[in-house]
Formats: C-alpha cells, sequence, structure tokens
C-alpha cells in the first residue's frame, strides 16, 4: 500500500479512493495511536466531527462516527463546520481528537479526512506514518458500555463565530462587504461574524446543495465576487473555499488581492501593534518574490517553507512566530488560530481598513508583485519530478539565467496528481516562455 497521507490528510474522489471502509479503518487506527501516545490519558477519549456540505460527507461522517465509536471514542458530532473552527472546537471542548471531513477547494467529487490532535493542533508527520501502519491490523474491540457514545453538539458555531468577532478591537459599522462562500462551509459562520461586527453584508454561492460547493465560485473562481463588489458598490470582497481555510479578497474597483499582499497587510498591522515576533512572517516557496521586497522594505524577514500550511506551520510553531501563509490565501495567525482561517483573515483585512482608514486596494500596494505564471501538467509521472536529470538541468539552467529579476520553482502536487511548474520573470512574456518551454520538457521527460 502507496502511502495514504497528502500534505493535507486523506483526500481522493470519495467513494473510490476514498470509501466508507477505508474512513472506518482510518478512524479507528487514529484512535488506538493518538491513545498509545497518551494523548487520551486515563479517561474515555472524546473526538469531535465536523464536515463541509458535499454530499459524500454525509456517508463519511457516519464512518469516522462509527469507526471512533467502535474504538470506545466518545463523539461529539459538530455538523458543517470550516476547518478552522473544527480546531477551535476541539481545543474549546478539550477534545482528544478532532475530525475535519473536506476536500478543502478541490472539486465536489472529491472528499477529505483530517485529523486534529488534542488543542486542535494537525498531526506530524510521524504520527501519520504510525496511524497509516495500523491500518487494518487486529484488535481487541470494547463491548457493553465500553463502546463510545454518539451526539450532537451544534451549539459550536455560536461560539466559534463570537471568538471570531471577538479577535479584533474595531467594528465594522458603515462598511459594505460582499462574501462569496463557496457554498461551502462558511455559508453561516462568514455572514454571522461580520453582522455582528456591525458590517452590511452581502453574500453570494451561500446556498449549499450538497453538490454545488467550489463549482465557479469561491478563493478558486473569484470572478463572480469581483463582479458583485463593483455591482454593489461594496468597499471590500472575501472569497472563502469550500472548508474556509482560505480567504482571497477583492478591492472596491473589483481588483484581486492575493495571499501575498494580504500577509503583508497583515504583517504590518502586526508590527504596527508589536505583536509579530523576531519581525518575521512564514510563506511558501510558491511565494511571489514581490513579498519578499516589501517585508524586507518594511524591516521584516521571510522564511520560506515547501508547499503546504502543515509545513508553514511547523515552521512558526518552531519559531514560535505568529503570521505565515500561502499565496493561496491560507493565512494562519497563531495568536487566535491553530491552522489556516478565512473568516479570521478576512475579519482582520476589514478591520485594517477601518483602523487605517484606507481602502483595501490602497493598502494592497504594499507588494509589487513580479509576473508569475504557474501551469499545471497532467498525465504524467509526478514522483520521477525531483530525480530526473535532464529535467533539473534544465531547471537549474533557467533559474541560473534568470538570476535574482526571477526565478523558477517545479514540483510534483502533494494533492493532485500534476507537476506544477511556476516561473517568476520580469515580463509576462518572458515568464510565459520560460514556463511554457520547461512543460513541454516535463511532458516529454515524465511520460507515463
Amino acid at each position: 500500500m502507496g502511502r495514504i497521507f497528502g500534505t493535507d490528510g486523506v483526500r481522493g474522489l470519495a467513494n473510490r479512493d476514498l470509501t466508507a471502509e477505508l474512513a472506518v479503518d482510518l478512524s479507528v487506527a487514529a484512535a488506538h495511536v493518538l491513545g498509545e501516545a497518551g494523548a487520551f490519558a486515563d479517561q474515555r477519549p472524546t473526538a469531535v466531527v465536523a464536515r463541509d456540505p458535499r454530499a459524500s460527507g454525509e456517508f463519511l461522517e457516519a464512518a469516522v462516527v462509527a469507526g471512533l465509536a467502535s474504538a470506545g471514542v466518545d463523539v461529539h458530532r459538530l455538523g458543517i463546520v470550516p476547518t478552522p473552527g473544527t480546531a477551535y472546537l476541539t481545543s474549546l471542548l478539550e477534545a482528544d481528537m478532532g475530525v475535519m471531513i473536506s476536500a478543502s477547494h478541490n472539486p465536489m467529487p472529491d472528499n477529505g479526512i483530517k485529523f486534529l490532535a488534542r488543542g486542535g493542533h494537525k498531526l506530524a508527520d510521524d504520527i501519520e506514518a504510525a496511524i497509516e501502519r495500523r491500518l487494518q491490523e487486529p484488535w481487541e474491540r470494547p463491548t457493553g458500555a465500553s463502546v463510545g457514545r454518539v451526539g450532537d453538539s451544534r451549539a459550536g458555531l455560536g461560539a466559534y463565530v463570537k471568538h471570531l468577532a471577538a479577535s479584533v478591537p474595531e467594528r465594522l459599522a458603515g462598511v459594505r462587504i460582499v462574501l462569496d462562500c463557496a457554498n461551502g462551509a462558511a455559508y453561516e459562520v462568514g455572514p454571522e461574524t461580520f453582522a455582528a461586527l456591525g458590517a452590511e453584508v452581502v453574500t453570494i454561492h451561500a446556498e449549499p446543495d450538497g453538490l454545488n460547493i467550489n463549482e465557479n465560485c469561491g478563493s478558486t473562481h473569484p470572478e463572480d465576487l469581483r463582479r458583485a463588489v463593483v455591482e454593489h458598490g461594496a468597499d471590500a470582497g472575501f472569497a472563502f473555499d469550500g472548508d474556509a481555510d482560505r480567504c482571497l479578497a477583492v478591492d472596491a474597483e473589483g481588483q484581486l488581492v492575493d495571499g501575498d499582499q494580504i500577509l503583508a497587510v497583515l504583517a504590518l498591522r502586526l508590527q504596527r501593534e508589536d505583536r509579530l515576533v523576531d519581525d518575521t512572517v512564514v510563506a511558501t516557496v510558491m511565494s511571489n518574490l514581490g513579498l519578499s521586497l516589501a517585508l524586507e522594505e518594511a524591516g521584516l524577514t521571510l522564511v520560506r517553507t515547501a508547499v503546504g500550511d502543515r509545513y508553514v506551520l511547523e515552521a512558526m510553531r518552531a519559531g514560535g512566530f505568529t503570521l505565515g501563509g500561502e499565496q493561496s490565501g491560507h493565512v494562519i495567525m497563531s495568536d487566535h488560530a491553530t491552522t489556516g482561517d478565512g473568516v479570521l483573515t478576512a475579519v482582520y483585512l476589514a478591520a485594517e481598513m477601518v483602523a487605517t482608514g484606507r481602502d483595501l486596494g490602497d493598502l494592497a500596494t504594499v507588494v509589487t508583485r513580479l509576473p508569475q505564471v504557474l501551469l499545471n501538467v497532467s498525465g504524467v509521472d509526478k514522483d520521477r519530478a525531483g530525480t530526473d536529470p535532464v529535467l533539473q538541468g534544465e531547471v537549474a539552467a533557467a533559474d541560473a539565467k534568470l538570476g535574482e529579476t526571477g526565478r523558477v520553482l517545479l514540483r510534483p502536487s502533494g494533492t493532485e496528481p500534476v507537476v506544477r511548474v511556476m516561473v517568476e520573470a520580469p515580463t509576462e512574456d518572458e515568464a510565459t516562455e520560460v514556463a511554457d518551454r520547461l512543460a513541454s520538457i516535463v511532458r516529454a521527460q515524465l511520460r507515463l
């Protein structure tokens, strides 16, 4: 059996790659591993389980709950809650583990399972590896009063909204905001949080039916949000993904504000408030060079990690840093959350607009982005991307030619069967030319 866990839990086509049987087995193995690690102490273990609105989440939730309860874990079902809300409630309810059923920004037919440790933290690689090793092993099943009990904890959503609203001192009265909820897990939390802060809220794509999550909407498709902000004369707009751990923004003119710009705006706020530990921001290798230059200009340091919020989190925890994130809008503010939180990010951006009296477009000018081209090459053997000598030689040559004026990054995706080719250069034409050439070499060298 190959490795099951990717960069963000277990993910795949629901009912084919990710089946009910696998969900049961994973949940049982997770209960055993975390139990042996001492997370459960001497009392009956507890878990919280939540999901996004995907239709497949209904049967996967049932399977996860069944697996946990059969292993002697008491389960609190939270219902439809964002991933960061699940992490927050895992901590608030002092549960021994949390489970989020979601494929985040992936299309509706996919789904995923993310496990959280006590305190709402994602599992380390060695813990995930231990869970994989324990799949389908023989075990002594509890019986009678020793099996886990299952109940619903619907009040958790309100507690999470209060937590988000209390994260900033500013009120948003007089601010008009458009929220694109991606027909996902933030369809209630997003509007309720902004309303609690006094904002005038316009919502789009906030009617999930189990089938329309991420469908031409949300952070991966912000076109509707850009139009809606202009049409409603809004001050800003925010787009979440399916599980609301990401947020991209749109200014009053309908212009997109990406994760790099968001990180810079938030970094300057935290620096001003003396809350940016060691004047450092953590981002991945995918972040634009423009972010690095903007932070350097402000006297701040950028630490880069591998792609994936888990690696950003690891670096933040290791250094005690308070801000990190990805260009995709996955922003982590460790003073308030243990994972990326799209609604929290949106709240902070709106609050900074109020605090400074500046519009979002003006705030975002702190970052001048270099032209960046990202190509996804499918139908190739992504596992050979880092070892093929011809390909690696071409990448090194392109990188050397660009020098300090750009860069090349080629990597296999951790969540999809593709190789990603990213090129930054002084001009769009040059970036496109280099990216197209490298993509052709990927297809030739890594063909199946």
